[in-house]
């Protein structure tokens, strides 16, 4: 067990995901890289460790109950507790299509990754994070989940498509709001962060925005910060200052 503190990121062997695992290495934190591929995962950690990091892949399915625990018993063997979990990994499927013709099955499988993903990894290791007295949960959302926003006439999503995947952000983040408040008396922060249109293969390496400047957002919330708010939704590379819309 290492006494440096233990972050666990998701869908961490490419893109926002290798990224923050990366600038939380480089601050003294032993990373942990959830992958579902495990050659991939593997690749990966050794990768951060050429860089003299100490990093480590867990090969999970976010999608698989059985996976997810079996990722949580070994873990938790090595490990033995978790300071900050990230639930990075997300999918989009299809086009920027109209909800009326989106098919369900494309919803449902973005669901089970972008949400029921994210809730099984943090139902998983919420034993671990209640081993580390303020333990912090990141959820990496998207601004596309906002209602305010998508209802705005005059605001930047009125126009934009997506609506499975703008859904199951959406559900993310009211599910990070309640467990923001369940776990506030135990001093466990919960926020989702938007890391803006980030050029991934999510999108085809069409945004704007650079992983590593994306990550930098979501590093900021995983710090250890007794001041930190909980429950709140940041945006546009001010994590610790600007609470945006939801």
């Amino acid at each position: 067990m290492s006494d440096k503190e233990v972050a666990l990121i998701t869908g961490a062997n490419k893109g926002i995901g290798l990224a923050v695992a990366r600038q939380l290495g480089v601050l003294g934190y032993a990373v942990w890289l959830g992958c579902r591929d495990a050659q991939r995962g593997a690749a990966a950690a050794a990768a951060l460790r050429k860089e003299g990091l100490d990093a480590q892949s867990l090969v999970l399915d976010v999608t698989n109950a059985g996976s997810v625990e079996a990722a949580r018993a070994s873990f938790q063997q090595e490990a033995g507790a978790l300071d900050v979990l990230i639930n990075n990994a997300g999918i989009s499927i299809g086009s920027a299509m109209r909800a009326s013709e989106e098919p369900v099955d494309d919803m449902r499988a973005m669901f089970e990754v972008n949400t029921f993903g994210a809730m099984r990894m943090t139902q998983a290791f919420l034993p671990l994070l209640r081993k580390v007295k303020g333990s912090r949960i990141v959820m990496v959302s998207s601004s596309l989940g906002s209602i305010a926003e998508t209802s705005d006439p005059a605001g930047l999503f009125w126009d934009v498509g997506y609506p499975g995947y703008s859904a199951s952000k959406s559900a993310l983040n009211m599910l990070t709001v309640k467990l923001a408040k369940e776990l506030m008396p135990e001093g466990i922060k919960v926020n989702a962060i938007n890391p803006g249109y980030t050029a991934t293969d999510l999108n085809g390496h069409n945004g704007y925005r650079s992983v590593e400047d994306a990550a930098k957002i979501v590093v900021e919330l995983a710090k250890a910060n007794p001041l930190a708010p909980t429950g709140g939704f940041f945006h546009d590379g001010h994590a610790t200052q600007h609470r945006h819309a939801w």
